[in-house]
């Protein structure tokens, strides 16, 4: 028997076209046009919910809570659910939605580099993977997934690293969980590194700023007066930041406000290795946490959802040393 398969569709340019003078825009075909294609309801019994018709840039945090309420209201009626998104900002809302939804059926993001009017879209195949993917036993209990270009991704993982090729989503640090062939879906290795936070309320007020060569405190007075709940810091190779904003960073903490430190690297884990002012290990005994191998727009979604359950910044630290 067929697996009952949810396809939510939110926008982005797998749902657009050329329309001349604007661009590439929005377009109202994308999920009548999901009902008719031959190839997936010969995979599976397809349902389509339009959620949104959005560019991925105006995807907000409180969006991505709506979307993971939504899914984990529906998705008892289903075998697995596909979402479609832009690619601009889905890395977030997949991570989002891994470390809160309920469910350990099948969830799979899926998006296209090319727009409906394009050469070559991606679009269609990426659906049609994502189907399979989402339909597949194997998927049970991993996670929620990214799937592009035949690869199958981990949304903690996953990154978007090119602008305009259809091959963008890529994982730098551990590579692919598996692969799309034409026979079957073939899964390499699975991830350890899964947390489940749920939560209904997030705390939207989190800063992350991005640590350059010769950068002065502006940013961090800035989160100041704003009042963040935490500021993460994109720091340099191992987790070491510019000496200068080091008055700043202590009186972001001396007001109780988190400072976790990250890098900026594609790649690696932030150590306390480095003892001199401003050095990983300096930054630690003064109070900074350190954010692991987690980079910084996920660490800024983790810190909404963190503080949106704990709203004891104490709480969130003692999590965050536990499981970093």
């Amino acid at each position: 028997m067929k697996k009952k398969i949810l396809i939510v569709t939110t926008g982005g340019t797998i749902a657009m076209k050329q329309n001349s003078p604007f661009g590439v825009v929005p377009d109202d075909e994308f999920t009548r046009a999901l009902l008719t294609f031959p190839h997936l309801n010969d995979l599976a019994a397809i349902h389509v919910h339009e959620f949104a018709n959005l560019p991925s840039p105006y995807i907000t945090p409180q969006k991505m809570l709506e979307l993971a309420k939504f899914v984990d209201a529906n998705i008892a009626a289903y075998d697995g659910l596909v979402i479609t998104h832009g690619t601009d900002t889905l890395e977030e809302t997949a991570y989002f939605l891994d470390l809160v939804l309920q469910t350990e059926k099948p969830v799979v993001f899926t998006a296209a580099m090319r727009s409906a009017s394009d050469l070559g879209l991606d679009g269609p195949r990426n659906i049609v993977g994502a189907v399979r993917v989402a339909s597949n036993r194997d998927s049970h209990g991993k996670g929620v997934l990214v799937v592009m270009n035949d690869e199958i991704h981990y949304a903690r993982d996953v990154v978007k690293t090119d602008s305009g090729k259809t091959d963008a989503f890529l994982t730098p640090a551990y590579g692919l969980l598996g692969i799309i062939d034409p026979d079957r879906v073939i899964y390499y290795r699975q991830s350890y590194f899964r947390e489940k936070l749920h939560t209904t309320t997030i705390e939207t007020n989190i800063d992350l700023i991005k640590c350059v060569s010769g950068m002065d405190d502006r940013h961090l007075v800035a989160s100041l007066q704003a009042g963040a709940r935490a500021v993460v810091l994109e720091a340099f190779g191992r987790g070491n930041i510019p000496p200068q904003i080091i008055p700043a960073v202590r009186n972001l903490m001396e007001n109780n406000i988190l400072v976790i430190v990250v890098s900026r690297t594609y790649t690696g884990r932030v150590l306390p290795e480095y003892g001199y002012e401003g050095g990983g290990a300096y930054l630690e005994k003064i109070g900074v946490i350190l954010g692991g191998d987690l980079k910084g727009p996920k660490m800024r979604l983790k810190l909404m959802i963190l503080f949106g359950k704990f709203p004891d910044p104490e709480r969130v630290r003692e999590y965050l040393r536990q499981h970093n």
